[in-house]
């Protein structure tokens, strides 16, 4: 990057209000400067992003307006409870079709590091402590391999890093031979970074002298990422459907022929899983249908008044009347996809910036680095779900399954209530625990079934009549 071309970067963000950015501009060699300027390039239109900060301090003022909200129509939901053995059999004979004709990916958002963990590592390789010692990659991996062989197909898998976790995810899969799996199915890609901002959004913040704080831009920064390198591989490879979901979701059915059927036999663009909401108080955004538009939409828990999160439904009291707890679990139509990116990148209509509150270590006004003990600034994020309310509502669907069965997320260090490792340890132990009893196994506390011997219960035949002690690996 030459002095000529590092000049109308500089002059951008300054004609942007940034001038702070360069406080100590004249004090750093060239190839300091050379950097630093690599990185704001990043910035295409810094007036953009500066005012892009405005509207996303107004949005998340205004976010809780009064909307009509209510449950998604019955004819675009589904619940595994209600459905009868014939329809989920329907359900799963598409989806293990669309996986034997190639016609199936997966994409993996695992940007996070595991932090509130106690790890800086990737998410993914996190020992939830099973007794076999199996990281989160490695049990999905084996999934895939597993439905692999069920439907006798071929299953790309794409996952999204972020920058600090890129380079050490990759080298996980490298060390651990990519769990079985041909290291030709798998490939890496980044979501994009943000600036961070002090906390009334008018200036970019500093982390050294030669460079600006910035963090992931959230799972919504998906849609932008695969318009660098990953839309275009799946159509190559002639994909049609894709299943997206979370790395933390220990029970996680990747690939799940049922959920592919579901929406492959309706014909939807984009389709949800859920799990039915526990109780009234539970902190989870639920997926509902906005009234005044007619489209489907994500309300978060911060958002839903305590009366309308404790009405019961009206058919069955026994219920919540808005339940559909999202899990970050979809299903997209690759053609439809496609289509809807240019408008989703490109329009904060559908993927508008939301803010969060944070302690951002950086430079202080005195040129020292700190690490803040209290929030001190503002990053901005797009979330996954905004998108929803552009999928006219009779190309979106919403498949209810139990909790039990498929979803654990790991989110907190043992000790909170919730979402801990050990948390996660248990649900796992106790599904396939389940299904060995179910099969006529028994066993003297828990055991653990691993993705090569089952995905979902099936082929454990074997275990009749046997007797299993706990700790057990089958």
């Amino acid at each position: 990057m030459t002095t000529s071309s590092i000049e109308p970067i500089v002059d951008s963000f300054k004609q942007a209000g940034q001038e702070q950015l360069f406080k100590y501009w004249d004090g750093l060699s060239l190839s300091q400067q050379q950097s630093f300027a690599k990185q704001l390039s990043q910035i295409p239109n810094p007036a953009k992003l500066m005012s892009s900060v405005k509207q996303a301090i107004e949005y998340s003022k205004n976010a809780a307006s009064a909307r009509q909200l209510t449950q998604l129509p019955s004819s675009q939901t589904a619940s595994v409870d209600d459905a009868d053995a014939a329809t989920q059999q329907q359900w799963t004979q598409a989806g293990l079709s669309a996986i034997k004709a190639g016609e199936v990916a997966v994409v993996l958002i695992a940007g996070g590091q595991g932090t509130r963990l106690g790890s800086s590592a990737p998410k993914g390789c996190y020992d939830v402590g099973l007794p076999s010692k199996k990281s989160l990659f490695q049990i999905q991996a084996e999934r895939i391999i597993k439905i692999q062989q069920l439907a006798g197909g071929v299953i790309p898998w794409y996952i999204m890093t972020s920058a600090p976790t890129r380079q050490p995810t990759e080298d996980f899969f490298e060390a651990h031979n990519y769990f079985g799996l041909d290291k030709s199915q798998i490939m890496f890609f980044n979501q994009g970074t943000l600036p961070c901002f002090n906390e009334d959004g008018t200036q970019i913040l500093l982390e050294q002298k030669d460079r600006y704080c910035e963090s992931p831009d959230g799972n919504g920064g998906f849609y932008k990422a695969l318009q660098t390198g990953p839309i275009d591989d799946m159509q190559k490879r002639g994909i049609k459907h894709l299943h997206l979901y979370c790395v933390d979701n220990a029970l996680v059915k990747v690939a799940d022929p049922a959920f592919l059927g579901f929406s492959i036999t309706n014909k939807f663009d984009l389709a949800a899983k859920v799990v039915r909401k526990r109780d009234a108080s539970e902190s989870v955004g639920l997926i509902v249908m906005d009234e005044g538009t007619g489209r489907p939409c994500v309300i978060e828990y911060s958002e839903i008044t305590p009366e309308l999160a404790s009405q019961t439904d009206p058919a069955n009291p026994g219920r919540l009347f808005l339940r559909a707890a999202n899990i970050v679990n979809h299903y997209y139509s690759v053609d439809a996809l496609v289509k809807s990116l240019p408008e989703w990148v490109d329009s904060p209509q559908w993927l508008p910036f939301h803010i969060a509150k944070k302690k951002i270590a950086g430079l202080n006004e005195k040129g020292v680095y700190t690490k803040p003990t209290e929030p001190n600034g503002i990053k901005l994020e797009q979330f996954i779900f905004d998108v929803f309310p552009s999928v006219p509502m009779n190309k979106f669907g919403c498949l209810e399954v139990e909790r039990s069965d498929e979803f654990s997320p790991l989110k907190n260090a043992d000790g909170a209530k919730n979402d801990t490792p050990t948390t996660c340890r248990n649900h796992y132990l106790e599904l396939g625990t389940s299904w060995v009893r179910n099969n006529g196994g028994i066993v003297d506390g828990l055991v653990e079934v691993t993705p090569a011997t089952s995905y979902g219960g099936e082929g454990l035949e074997f275990v009749k009549g046997k007797v299993f002690a706990n700790g057990d690996i089958i």
